[in-house]
């Protein structure tokens, strides 16, 4: 959470009653226009402020108005804490300005399509909007669905990236994961670690060559088959 000055218009009387400080440096410390300044310093502005001493509150240094009596184009800043106050966590849907509430259904219409994960009560503590809006826009059945352009809701100023990242995230461990389907799957390692020459890419094994080419044939029982073969010829013929 970022640090913030206790009561600026107090301060800067403060400061005007009791430094040799610039209206510029009083006005970028206190947040406020230099005219505002000046009109505090010539009574026509905070009549009836009691000034606030922002050193003995802790939010600024001696040393520090000091050195920017010293130098008019320092720029004093807040010191650091010494206590951290936690945010308080807010409660109920955000809070959306009236200018930005006609932008919101297009915020809306950014995030259904860009994270469909979201949740509804997601959505509506982002930008604080109900579910039933949420709904007609999803179901594309909003009186001026034809209109709406998806738009970044950061962008818009309804939420802060962190807040979104941090809904986006807490989403995302809800969804079941998708395990990857592939048909090929790789040969054991029992298969891979045998392959010889004679083992196929996939397992089948290649006919095996005998270690010898064709075997010799015998040239007696060639001519003796012939010889039968003749002879049987010849007795069909006598017949």
């Amino acid at each position: 959470m970022a640090q913030q000055l206790l009561m600026p218009k107090a301060t800067a009387v403060w400061l005007v009653d009791n430094t040799a400080l610039s209206f510029d440096q009083i006005a970028h410390f206190c947040k406020l226009h230099p005219l505002e300044v000046k009109a505090i310093a010539d009574g026509e502005s905070a009549q009836g402020i009691k000034g606030l001493d922002p050193v003995s509150n802790g939010q600024l240094t001696r040393e520090e108005i000091e050195k920017a009596e010293a130098d008019k184009n320092h720029r004093m800043k807040l010191s650091d804490p010494k206590v951290r106050v936690p945010e308080a966590k807010r409660k109920g849907p955000r809070y959306t300005p009236v200018s930005r509430r006609q932008d919101r259904p297009n915020a809306i219409l950014w995030m259904v399509k860009n994270h469909p994960e979201l949740k509804d009560g997601q959505i509506c503590r982002l930008v604080g909007t109900t579910k039933s809006t949420i709904e007609t826009i999803r179901n594309r059945e909003h009186w001026n669905q034809s209109n709406l352009v998806p738009m970044d809701p950061v962008t818009l100023g309804m939420c802060s990236q962190i807040d979104l990242d941090f809904e986006v995230s807490k989403a995302s461990k809800d969804k079941p994961v998708v395990e990857e389907t592939n048909d090929t799957t790789l040969l054991p390692a029992s298969a891979t670690e045998n392959l010889t020459e004679n083992t196929a890419v996939f397992g089948s094994e290649k006919p095996v060559e005998k270690d010898g080419e064709e075997e010799e044939l015998d040239a007696d029982k060639v001519f003796a088959k012939l010889s039968s073969l003749k002879g049987g010829g010849s007795d069909e013929q006598d017949n």
